[in-house]
This record gives structure tokens, C-alpha cells and sequence, in this order.
């Protein structure tokens, strides 16, 4: 059986998962294409990628949201239907695709089956926790943003049949967590800057370890110390905190659930699927602020000084997931095709 396996490149969380999807993959299958798309990611994959495309990627903003100005500028419709009509799709088998927009619409425009993997379709099931405020919108990009014919979730709890625990990385399990009494701080939508004023601002004792996507060299700044983002180092400053200060995404508050540490999130402004996120640790008693402005620092500060662990069970469910999802969707028996190959449009590596 021949496999594309379709990956979101904007930010980490997607390719995150890949480290453990993919080998998972290349065990159960013939052969095993990859497509990324979306703009440059901190974290890079150490498998061959067949295929890189543009996509419909998001930049973070400075001030706790996305930047939808340089986010509209980057994107080119043009190249992004000459990358969705060059893939070609019906030359496999099995496409499945991880919130990734390029592969997912060049299914629907061939009418070939495309396969779901993704957190993103567990947070549109009926189960799902949703925020006080609907934001019809928002629901709306996520759902078209990159469509499907059969959904398979990860979510911070199973809500529902078809919904998984997180994939938390082998890298991940392999730590051996402790305390040394710093704050890990990933707000990728914040600037260096504010989060220094804030955090310094918030405590001038408590030592807070930031991973900056604005930032390119380490500096220190009394006792807030920066580094550019490095899959390294942040694991390594994750494994070792008392908490985590982060965005409502998913893998990282996964992880650090995971990890057992302390955890508060600061969903980014206008993202839908980060105030479902936010909705769904709400429920599991994790704080949740809107914002790092003065009025929301006193929950921070309780967090600090009286904030809890809470315990999870994230059993490594992936390979159970991937052979339910292989044995529900393998297709028949169908005539032969022609190995794929990629025009000089195509979007290939």
C-alpha cells in the first residue's frame, strides 16, 4: 500500500507528532511519501520529504494573536492551486493528511478519499468542549480549512469513540521530569519584548525560561533569561520546570501535563481552535487568561504561589490509533497506477 502522509508545517505541534506517526507509518505500509507545507518550522523532520509546498500557513503576531496582515500577504492563491491540482493524489493509495490544506483539497477537487489525523477534527466533534462565545467564523475556517471524508482525533481527554489521548512524543516520554524551581514560558504570538516587561513586571525573584519565535540570539534580562526556539533546549527546560507559561495550542500543554508540571495557558486572540482548547482545560481546572495585561497578572500570581499539579493518563496509544485507522480504510482492490511523479509544478522537495 502506497501512503501520502500530509503534514501542517505552521508551527510545531503537527511535526511534532510526525516523530512518532511516520516510522509508525513507514512499519505498515509499502511506501511512505511526505508532504509539509506552511512556512518554515523551528522543528525539522529526520525522515526524506518528498514533497514541500506553500500552503495556507499563519504568522504570529507580537501582541498575543495572529499577524492576518503579513498572513494574507504570504499567501499566493495562485501558487497554492497550482500545488493543489500538481499533487498528485490519486496515485496513492491512502492519503492522510494532519491538518494540512495542499493534499486535503487536491483530494476533494479528484474526489479521492482523504483521512483526518489530526487534533483539529477531534475539536469539531459534537463532544468537544467549545468557549461561552461561539465564534462562527473561526469554526468556519476550521472546518474548511482543510476537509476530509474520515476523522480520526487526538484531544486532551476522549470525549468521544474516535477521539484519542495526545500523541506525546518518545522524545517526551523518555524524559525524566524534576523541579528546579524555573518557569518554561512558549507564547509564540508575543514579542521578547512584552514578555519581559510582563514577566519581570509579574516577579523579579521567580526565574522564567522563554522560548521566543522573535528572537534570534540568547539574552538575559535580570531574572528572565531568552532563547530562539530549539527542540532541544525547550525540552530540556520543560522536563526541569515547576510550570509551564504557554498558548492554548495542544501539544505543548499536552506535554507538559504529561510531564506533571504546573500549567496556565493564554489562548491566542481570534483563534478559534486555541479558545476550544482553552474551554477544554478550563473543565480540567487548568487557569486560563485572556491576556498578560494587568488585570489578569493576580491569577498568575496565584498560580504561582498556589497552583497544582493536574494528573493525567496519556497512554502511547498511536500505533492502536494507526491500525484502526488502516484496518477502517484500506482500500480494495484497484488497477494499477503509474508511480507518481512531480511535474515541474509540482511541489517537490
Amino acid at each position: 500500500m502506497r501512503i501520502l502522509y500530509a503534514i501542517q508545517g505552521t508551527g510545531n505541534g503537527h511535526l511534532a507528532r510526525a516523530l512518532d506517526v511516520v516510522p509508525l507509518l513507514q512499519a505498515r505500509c509499502d511506501h511512505l511519501d511526505l508532504l509539509i507545507s506552511g512556512p518554515p518550522a523551528d522543528l525539522s523532520l529526520p525522515f526524506d520529504v518528498r514533497y514541500r509546498a506553500q500552503g495556507m500557513g499563519f504568522l504570529f503576531g507580537k501582541k498575543g494573536g495572529i499577524n492576518f496582515v503579513k498572513t494574507f500577504w504570504q499567501f499566493n492563491s495562485a501558487k497554492f492551486l497550482r500545488e493543489v491540482r500538481a499533487l498528485p493524489v490519486e496515485s496513492y493509495d491512502l492519503v492522510i493528511s494532519d491538518f494540512e490544506p495542499v493534499a486535503s483539497w487536491a483530494c476533494r477537487l479528484r474526489e479521492v478519499p482523504c483521512v483526518a489525523l489530526s487534533h483539529q477534527c477531534a475539536v469539531l466533534h459534537p463532544a468537544a468542549p467549545r468557549p461561552e462565545a461561539e465564534d462562527p467564523a473561526g469554526r468556519a475556517v476550521l472546518r474548511h480549512y482543510a476537509p476530509s471524508t474520515a476523522q480520526y482525533g487526538f484531544h486532551f481527554q476522549e470525549y468521544a469513540p474516535g477521539i484519542a489521548t495526545p500523541v506525546i512524543r518518545q522524545q517526551v516520554r523518555a524524559l525524566a521530569p524534576t523541579n528546579e524551581g524555573h518557569y518554561t514560558v512558549y507564547l509564540p504570538a508575543f514579542e521578547e519584548k512584552l514578555l519581559v516587561e510582563r514577566l519581570r513586571y509579574l516577579s523579579r525573584d521567580t526565574r522564567w525560561e522563554v522560548f521566543s519565535k522573535h528572537s534570534a540570539e540568547p539574552a538575559t534580562y535580570g531574572n528572565v533569561r531568552v532563547w530562539p526556539v530549539s527542540g532541544g533546549a525547550f525540552l530540556d527546560s520543560l522536563a526541569r520546570a515547576a510550570g509551564v507559561l504557554c498558548g492554548a495550542g495542544f501539544e505543548t500543554p499536552a506535554e507538559a501535563l504529561y510531564l506533571g508540571k504546573k500549567l496556565l495557558v493564554v489562548p491566542m486572540k481570534q483563534q478559534y481552535e486555541q479558545q476550544c482548547n482553552a474551554a477544554a482545560l478550563a473543565q480540567m481546572d487548568i487557569p486560563v487568561i485572556k491576556n498578560l495585561k494587568d488585570k489578569h497578572l493576580a491569577v498568575v500570581d496565584e498560580w504561582l504561589h498556589q497552583g497544582r499539579v493536574i494528573p493525567v493518563d496519556y497512554p502511547d496509544r498511536t500505533a492502536a490509533v494507526l491500525d484502526q485507522l488502516l484496518a477502517e480504510q484500506r482500500p480494495g482492490p484497484r488497477p494499477p497506477v503509474s508511480s507518481p511523479t512531480a511535474s515541474a509544478s509540482a511541489p517537490r522537495a
